[in-house]
């Protein structure tokens, strides 16, 4: 059954329909929270409340792309815990990813790497999850949407429910803020990341 005739499906009431449209979108759905909450509990409280609430709104769905409606619903979800959490200290990202081999969100290790350009790469990975998470939120949503998950801008405007020139806006703003960032963590970006970032006397 394709995905129009599983929402269909589903709009009826069937939940097995449903259930397979979750399971065609939950990798997805949770690696998004991941990169915006910065924690997997969180990621996966803020997932779980978003297929409960889509699961409410299926019979509102109207058509168009509905990976970008049901990721809508993502970080609206996310946006409710993160205003919950406003108050809290930041959580430590130690040991967030803890297997990139698996991490499709961020990048696969090589099989063939030694030790030691593992770690490294594992250490990258934590080094852009922490500059991730210093961002605001409504710039840290655009570029997990656009820069992690691979979304065209009309895509992940639809996702936020914002104009493409307020998307386009936030992600050159997010771009900057990440670049500054990762200029603290030289030593483990690529070389040519490495020169672009030399200051030049």
């Amino acid at each position: 059954m394709d995905e129009p005739a599983l929402i269909e499906a589903a709009q009826r009431g069937e939940l097995d329909a449903f259930n397979r449209l979750v399971l065609q979108y939950q990798d997805l759905a949770f690696n998004v929270a991941l990169r915006v909450m910065g924690e997997e509990a969180a990621a996966a409280d803020a997932t779980q409340e978003a297929f409960i609430s889509a699961y409410r709104s299926l019979r509102g769905y109207r058509g168009g792309s509905f990976r970008s409606w049901l990721l809508r619903i993502v970080t609206n979800a996310c946006y409710d815990e993160l205003r919950r959490r406003k108050r809290r200290p930041a959580v430590s990202l130690e040991g967030l990813v803890e297997d990139p081999e698996i991490d499709p969100a961020l990048g696969s290790a090589d099989p063939a790497d030694n030790p030691e350009v593992a770690a490294q790469r594992h250490e990258l990975i934590d080094a852009i999850q922490d500059c991730l998470s210093g961002l605001p939120p409504e710039f840290r949503i655009v570029a997990v949407l656009v820069d992690v998950q691979g979304l065209d801008y009309d895509e992940a405007a639809q996702s936020i429910g914002k104009p493409l020139g307020t998307v386009k806006s936030r992600l050159a703003r997010a771009r900057a803020k990440l670049r500054d960032c990762l200029k603290a963590y030289g030593e483990l970006l690529p070389a040519e990341f490495r020169l672009q970032n030399e200051v030049v006397p």
